[in-house]
């Protein structure tokens, strides 16, 4: 008789209740994630995409086209989708622009390869065609021979190809490349809420840029206030800083509000007079012990003010409080003074005048003080601001920005930091290729020629990823209500022909125009970072095989349990806290 096998013991690796899912089905599923964020996202592209009204928890709602911003609000918990997430801050941090295209090509990487999965076509076939589709595309975006000659003879065709699609602007001609970035600034808003108002706040956006120290552009140093009231119209670039009215005393009123050439302190200095509470004890038997301490302080505070007049400043600002003793002080001797600024702004009322931040009142030089043009605090809206104008050295800007609800006036804010950053990555990188759906066109085309000398299966994976491209052009014109089939058939025909910057037209019936001449232009670094980030996302969401999902990672509070008994020994601790601190209280009553 034949014996039976041994009964295996059941090995337990994972905690009861953990979510396993795995193989083609899981890959699938995390696909079909994708894809509906997608089709959240679709209809917010272009200059005729639609806005989205997000209303969160505690019932405060955001009007907003921004994809990163999108994508922020909606709190995605699928752990395959937050992917996306993380490419469009990347590329809402890195140029500004694109983060709803950066998602859109993502997603629909995935759709077109779905297939190819389905029918069992390895995840690493896919992801190799994907990164050589990629690796051409950034090949045509690279300007650098010494590096590509290491490569292959195509790679120098395809730079010397790319080198008739770019269009470099010399930044010798000042008014020629002004004139790049505001067509560069203006496209950025053309899917925004301000598209109306294309020339006003294009220019505000090249200018502030402008502003900035040329080497550095820092764009952190762009100050944004937003000023409830009034009209867009109304929105201000000052040359300089400008920042709201701080708390002052009732000495504040009697100090001069509007200064020509002033010199400006910065401080780090508290100029307040200290109170006798703060945790000290002083035991004293004269009544004329006491009275000295007081003079003492008061001693002090004199001594810093005195030498804060001596250095001739008729502004006087301050990250620390600024008591009403020496309000009324400074305001007797005309000259201005704020205390609590905040740190931000302090930095760049020191870029803008020059000088530096002082921690002392003592051996403060002429080299240490700034100055501007003209200083007056002037009532915008229902607030008053302080404003810094024709500053020597200024490195620095504000954007005073008006408008009639609270959330319009921060969409405008989006708006123009998309803009902002886009116009730097201009002025850093003067190539430019036409918008519009044209240089995704022009790319399709290359790569569809292309994959045909590729022998295998990468072959159908780089004619996947050049029909992908094809949805940036295909959406745009879904979102405008024109004939997306019969458009992008006209703009194949005419990139065949040789008409390389062909895209999308949305205000005419025919569909196509010449973008270039039409001056719907963007800086190739916009384009390039979005189709890699998509083309590495997409890989990733490949890769994936497996997720394993802890039940307690989907709880509100997920987080290890406490041991048994910790919240009563917290509890016991903080009574015996207590109990100490009343004791020390006692003590000091029965001295009193």
């Amino acid at each position: 008789m034949q014996r039976g096998l041994p009964m295996q013991p059941t090995v337990v690796l994972l905690r009861e209740g953990t979510d396993t899912s795995q193989g083609k089905p899981q890959l699938l599923s995390n696909i079909s994630a994708c894809l509906a964020i997608a089709d959240t996202l679709a209809t917010t592209l272009g200059p005729r995409g639609m806005d989205k009204l997000i209303v969160n928890e505690r019932g405060e709602a955001q009007i907003t086209n921004d994809g990163a911003t999108i994508l922020k609000l909606l709190e995605i918990v699928h752990p395959a989708a937050k992917s996306l997430v993380d490419i469009a801050r990347a590329q809402d941090a890195e140029v500004g622009d694109g983060t709803t295209s950066v998602v859109l090509l993502a997603t629909q990487i995935l759709k077109e390869v779905r297939g190819y999965i389905e029918e069992g076509v390895s995840p690493h076939v896919i992801m190799k065609g994907i990164r050589k589709a990629s690796q051409l595309v950034r090949t045509l975006f690279d300007l650098d021979e010494m590096n590509v000659c290491l490569i292959s003879p195509f790679y120098i065709q395809a730079v010397e190809r790319i080198k008739e699609l770019q269009v470099t602007v010399d930044k010798s001609d000042t008014v020629k490349f002004r004139d790049l970035l505001l067509k560069c600034a203006a496209t950025s808003m053309s899917s925004k809420l301000i598209h109306s108002q294309k020339p006003f706040f294009s220019k505000m956006a090249v200018d502030a840029v402008l502003c900035l120290d040329q080497d550095d552009l820092d764009e952190t140093l762009i100050g944004v206030k937003k000023i409830p009231g009034g009209g867009l119209q109304d929105s201000l670039l000052i040359r300089g800083v400008s920042f709201k009215k701080t708390f002052t005393y009732a000495g504040a009123e009697q100090q001069p509000k509007s200064f020509k050439d002033p010199l400006i302190l910065c401080l780090n200095v508290e100029l307040e007079l200290k109170a006798e509470k703060d945790n000290a004890e002083v035991r004293v038997e004269h009544v004329s012990d006491y009275q000295a301490i007081v003079d003492a302080e008061w001693t002090i505070i004199y001594n810093k003010l005195e030498l804060i007049e001596k250095t001739g400043a008729k502004v006087v600002l301050s990250k620390l409080p600024i008591g009403d003793l020496a309000t009324q002080w400074f305001a007797d001797r005309g000259i201005f003074c704020a205390g609590r600024v905040q740190a931000g702004d302090l930095r760049r009322v020191v870029q803008a005048v020059g000088g530096s931040i002082q921690s002392t009142c003592s051996d403060i030089e002429r080299k240490h003080l700034g100055t501007c043009g003209t200083f007056d605090e002037r009532q915008l809206g229902g607030e008053r601001y302080n404003v810094f104008e024709d500053c020597p050295v200024a490195k620095t800007c504000t954007l005073l920005l008006r408008g009639g609800a609270e959330q319009f006036i921060e969409e405008v804010e989006r708006s123009l930091h998309d803009s902002i950053m886009v116009v730097k990555r201009a002025v850093k990188s003067n190539q430019i290729v036409a918008g519009g759906g044209a240089i995704e066109m022009e790319l399709s085309a290359y790569l569809r020629t292309h994959a045909r000398t590729i022998p295998g299966k990468v072959q159908l994976i780089i004619s996947a990823f050049a029909k992908a491209l094809e949805i940036i052009p295909r959406q745009i014109c879904d979102n405008a209500g024109l004939d997306s089939t019969d458009v992008l058939n006209r703009l194949r025909q005419r990139h065949a022909s040789g008409q390389k910057w062909t895209g999308v037209d949305v205000d005419s019936d025919q569909g196509v125009r010449d973008n270039m001449e039409a001056f719907v232009w963007e800086p190739a670094v916009v384009k390039l970072n979005a189709i890699a980030s998509a083309s590495e996302a997409a890989c990733l969401i490949l890769s994936v095989d497996e997720t394993v999902r802890n039940p307690q990672s989907e709880q509100a509070q997920a987080g290890p349990k406490a041991p048994p008994g910790a919240a009563q020994r917290a509890l016991r601790g903080r009574g015996r806290a207590i109990a100490a601190s009343f004791g020390h209280v006692l003590e000091g009553l029965e001295g009193i």
